[in-house]
């Protein structure tokens, strides 16, 4: 045998990848749970928004509140961008109840502990609750 062979044992080997797989099971259970908290403030603003564009649309209409989703988003200026409901976004299923004189909007997360935490109401008047 050589004495000047080059490389490395698998002992060697197999350390560095324990190693990976250490550092990898600290980290990706604190990236999961970011995601989710960031699922969960996303969806929380999402309401907000929704909320807030009804009662804009509800101040400049002597009180009444939209009807549809069409009332917000195909006004000229539209009170909102884009249509949320009945949709899912990053993990969020987003339903609207819309009525002359109320709303409530409510994101459920299409897998509980996995997308998100909670499901969020925000119903007329911008009140939230989980």
């Amino acid at each position: 045998m050589k004495r000047n062979q080059k490389g490395f044992t698998l002992v060697e080997i197999m350390i560095v990848v324990a190693i990976i797989a250490l550092l990898a099971a600290i980290a990706i259970p604190n990236l999961l749970r970011a995601k989710i908290s960031s699922n969960d403030a996303l969806a929380k603003s999402t309401l907000r928004t929704l909320s807030t564009s009804s009662e804009t649309f509800a101040t400049t209409n002597n009180g009444n509140y939209p009807d549809e989703m069409a009332d917000l988003v195909g006004a000229t200026p539209p009170y909102l961008n884009t249509d949320y409901c009945d949709e899912t976004v990053s993990g969020y299923e987003y339903t609207c109840t819309m009525a002359a004189g109320s709303y409530t909007f409510a994101a459920t997360p299409s897998l509980v502990g996995t997308s998100g935490t909670t499901t969020y109401t925000i119903t007329t008047g911008g009140i939230v609750s989980w």
